[in-house]
């Protein structure tokens, strides 16, 4: 399956952003879907996962409560949806879609990547 992210941007503390990853190839639904994120030099961290059909969804402890991750399967795209952002949410966020896991080496398919930045 080939990924495409989307929505990055410069945006203020307190703001929000949705990112968009749109799925081509393989049949979308047959994948669970998450965001990792990674800032130059660091490893890549998990952030959010969701199911297949969209009834499970994982966050990480520093975003829950502040982003939603969902899934339209009928479109081919998931969704990131992040509120209340802080500097530290910096990073690129990468979509990816593969095996139920909160461990990159368990997704088999990634999205380019798409720069969020939050200034303080």
């Amino acid at each position: 399956v080939q990924l495409q992210a989307s929505g990055g941007g410069l945006v203020q503390a307190g703001g929000s952003l949705r990112l968009s990853c749109a799925a081509s190839g393989r049949t979308f639904k047959n994948y669970h879907m998450a965001w990792f994120r990674q800032d130059p030099g660091k490893e890549r961290e998990f952030a959010a996962a969701i199911s297949g059909s969209g009834s499970t969804t994982v966050y990480a402890d520093s975003v829950k409560g502040r982003f939603t991750i969902s899934r339209d399967n009928a479109k081919n795209t998931g969704y990131l949806q992040m509120n209340s952002l802080k500097p530290e949410d910096t990073a690129v966020y990468y979509c990816a879609a593969g095996s139920s896991s909160v461990f990159a080496r368990r997704y088999n398919y990634w999205g380019q990547g798409t720069q969020v930045t939050v200034s303080s």
